[in-house]
């Protein structure tokens, strides 16, 4: 232990043992043992400043005669100004935060040869064993210091701005009396308007999101004279420790950034449109919170009719398909001050990255352009033309579903038999052998709300790149044979070979195949001729016996309703 006597140091018991050694004389001056010192300083104590601290009075003896801490309170005092006894008023000056000293003061800077009462006798030597815990100026301000600042800051927080932040809340003597983190909350509020004490509504104004500060500021912009009534004393400076991670204002609008717009972009959502996107959603501090890529799928929405949050309805207007962009959007125009609960918290400033995959709108019809016509065009398809074609079909993205050519053969159809898509039909029309056409269908023309699983994605705008290779004409209406030449008037007794006045389905076939095969008749292209045959004389076949007698037998000119048979 290092001792002071008489103003000599002594080191050892080797050095100034006498000295050491010697009765105490009277002390000329303030005695300072410093019993333990903070690694850092940032300020000491100076003339004119107020301190908190904690002391035990204490005479040479050791007996106690005040004490602080039985008060359950520190003494608070200004420095320098005759509040104090003047060898205690020169004691503090230099200290530090957390500083501790062992101070003995002679009866001359003490309390003389008056002394005090019952409880300091004359000419009394006091020792006072001191604790600094706060120190702070009337001329002081908000003391800022940032230790971190993000790379980007695109915006900082001004009056009236509306702040979500962590904070731990400590004393000047790194006592915590409140922290947001252990609560699992931020604290949400206004800057700057008064909703907080003045020193944080000072030490918010021109941070960052993602910014770190300290904020010290004096108990005149913090709780003042009376404290909170609990954790945080009457004149207590304050610390926080703050980390920004939102910002708005009420007026802000949604901020679209980042936009990636291809070329061409033919035509860009409205409202009413139907749109398919993949997103990442983020808080504004990067924090992620729900993804579509993570689902595999994409959302699927109405836009512009409140089928989504508003500030998504409005982010989604003006859209080309394959375009991405960030959409940034308010918590008023998100969702509002009470969130979703675990995800989102209340007043959350939301940030999506968008990728817009496809569009339509339940009005579209088929789009058809022709990429390549060939200079003769005798015929054009129709319906109940027999067709064959290749086709690259494809999404709007560009993502690959299936192709002909892939399998070396074409893709063959009756139009108007509802052997594809409406869609496709409809893009099929009007055109000629070696035509080539690009078509983009409606998936409500197309493989609607469910898709095809595994292939076509429910409610997908389809893409299909088609070439006519070949062109059967198709038979009329309603008809699913013809006759090339005249009928027979004894077309009865030609198909009764056995003249048993009745036609057996033998022989009923046997009749027709010829036909076709001496191209008398022909018989509705793509499609199974027997079956087609069969479904012929089930419809002469009036009482289903499985003969057609000559009362049954009939021409469908003779028919008062169409169906298909002679």
């Amino acid at each position: 232990m290092i001792k002071w006597v008489q103003g000599v140091l002594c080191l050892s018991v080797l050095v100034a043992f006498a000295a050491c050694n010697a009765p105490p004389v009277p002390l000329d001056d303030i005695l300072i043992e410093k019993t333990f010192e903070p690694e850092q300083c940032v300020r000491a104590v100076k003339v004119g400043d107020f301190v908190r601290y904690h002391y035990i009075g204490m005479f040479p003896d050791g007996k106690k005669f005040d004490s602080s801490y039985d008060r359950g309170s520190t003494y608070n005092v200004f420095v320098g100004k005759k509040q104090l006894i003047e060898g205690m008023d020169k004691a503090l000056v230099g200290m530090c935060i957390n500083e501790r000293r062992l101070v003995k003061i002679p009866p001359q800077l003490a309390y003389g040869k008056q002394g005090y009462g019952d409880i300091i006798p004359p000419d009394s030597i006091l020792h006072f064993d001191v604790l600094l815990l706060d120190v702070w100026n009337p001329e002081d301000g908000v003391q800022i210091n940032t230790y971190h600042t993000p790379s980007v800051c695109s915006r900082k927080v001004e009056v009236s701005d509306y702040v979500r932040y962590h904070y731990n809340g400590t004393l000047l003597d790194g006592t915590l009396f409140d922290s947001s983190h252990t609560r699992m909350r931020t604290y949400d509020t206004y800057v700057g308007i008064g909703w907080l004490i003045a020193g944080m509504d000072q030490g918010l104004l021109g941070m960052c999101v993602g910014e770190r500060r300290i904020v010290t500021m004096p108990p005149s912009l913090g709780y003042g004279e009376n404290g909170d009534g609990s954790d945080i004393p009457g004149q207590a400076s304050l610390v926080f420790d703050v980390i920004l991670l939102d910002l708005h204002n009420p007026r802000d609008g949604i901020t679209v950034t980042n936009q990636v717009v291809p070329e061409p972009c033919t035509r860009k959502t409205v409202a009413g449109d139907f749109v398919r996107y993949h997103y990442n959603g983020s808080l504004l501090d990067g924090t992620f919170f729900d993804s579509s890529y993570s689902r595999n799928r994409t959302y699927d929405t109405y836009v512009g009719r409140g089928y989504v949050i508003a500030g998504m309805d409005e982010g989604l207007i003006g859209v080309c398909v394959g375009e991405r962009r960030t959409i940034t959007i308010p918590p008023h125009l998100g969702y509002g001050e009470e969130g979703t609960g675990s995800k989102i918290p209340g007043s959350a400033v939301l940030v999506f990255d968008v990728h817009i995959i496809d569009f339509h709108n339940p009005s579209d019809s088929t789009a058809v352009v022709v990429t390549f016509k060939p200079e003769e065009c005798e015929k054009q398809t129709k319906k109940g033309d027999f067709v064959k074609y290749h086709y690259n079909a494809s999404l709007m993205d560009g993502s690959s579903i299936d192709s002909t050519y892939n399998y070396g053969k074409t893709y063959n159809i009756v139009l108007g038999a509802n052997q594809v898509v409406p869609g496709m039909e409809d893009g099929l029309m009007d055109m000629c052998v070696g035509e080539k056409r690009h078509l983009v269908i409606p998936p409500h023309l197309g493989y609607g709300e469910r898709g095809v699983t595994d292939e076509v994605p429910g409610s997908a705008v389809l893409v299909f790149d088609v070439e006519l290779v070949e062109l059967e004409e198709g038979l009329p209406e309603g008809y699913m044979f013809i006759w090339n030449d005249e009928v027979s008037p004894d077309l009865f007794a030609e198909m009764d070979k056995d003249q048993n006045k009745q036609v057996e389905a033998s022989e009923f076939t046997d009749y027709i195949i010829q036909q076709v095969n001496d191209g008398k008749g022909r018989l509705a292209p793509g499609f199974d001729p027997y079956r087609i045959i069969d479904n012929m004389f089930s419809n002469q076949d009036r009482d289903g016996d499985g003969k057609i007698t000559e009362a049954e037998f009939k021409l469908k000119a003779d028919e008062a309703a169409a169906h298909d048979e002679l």
